[in-house]
């Protein structure tokens, strides 16, 4: 058994693969291999490398993330794959569950999320390459449900998933934070709109809260990535 599962990342927002990368460098027993950024960059990756792990996204400029999929199931069949993405549709679910995806994360992913799915996903593959017959706890182990697509995990009603995911990636790329009223101006969005999905990842501890006191008015609210702890 190797010492570290090796790990392809293919997302086409660099921003995104970079923070990807930062996490997989502080979680024990994984370790990146590389990047594609697009569909046939995987392509060549998958069958030079033909890697342990593929952290996987859905929508690419040329192919679908389903597409890769099924280029890896038939040319790397070893190799597991892990969607991190914001498609949300039914039948993108289907033909990651029927094409053997091990988990479906969706975006926004914190790294306490992003650190759970590996861990757990390392605990299963240690457990098949170790043992030639599993106890039926194992055996249940290795085929317990994802979090990640119950229905207690979708976001509530007038939050889309796309958006929420677009709405968090834009926080990542200004550190210093961001108003609701920047926010829809920079992405197209009422300032009600912007609101709206900042406070829902305010609720969900992604984002946390500091008020711009100006020259005059009431102070505005400023929402920035991460926690204040």
């Amino acid at each position: 058994m190797k010492d570290k599962v090796e790990v392809l990342i293919v997302e086409d927002d660099k921003r995104i693969a970079n923070i990807h990368l930062k996490f997989i460098e502080k979680i024990n027993g994984f370790q990146s291999i590389g990047v594609a950024y697009n569909a046939e960059e995987a392509f060549d990756w998958v069958e030079t490398v033909k890697p342990d792990l593929v952290l996987l996204d859905v929508f690419f400029p040329d192919k679908l993330g389903t597409d890769i999929l099924e280029f890896i199931k038939r040319n790397s069949p070893e190799t597991d794959i892990i969607f991190i993405t914001a498609a949300s549709e039914t039948e993108i679910l289907k033909k990651a569950f029927r094409g053997g995806v091990i988990d479906y994360l969706l975006k926004p992913v914190t790294f306490e999320k992003f650190k759970e799915c590996l861990e757990t996903y390392q605990t299963k593959r240690r457990l098949l390459e170790k043992k030639s017959r599993l106890e039926e706890h194992e055996i249940k182990e290795i085929w317990s449900s994802s979090k990640e697509i119950s229905a207690g995990e979708l976001p509530p009603k007038g939050i889309d998933v796309i958006t929420r995911g677009k709405v968090y990636d834009y926080l990542v790329s200004c550190p210093e934070g961001t108003t609701a009223e920047k926010l829809g101006k920079d992405m197209g969005l009422s300032r009600s709109t912007a609101r709206r999905y900042l406070e829902h990842l305010v609720s969900e501890s992604k984002v946390y809260t500091d008020l711009i006191y100006g020259t005059v008015g009431r102070p505005e609210r400023r929402y920035i990535i991460g926690n204040n702890n």
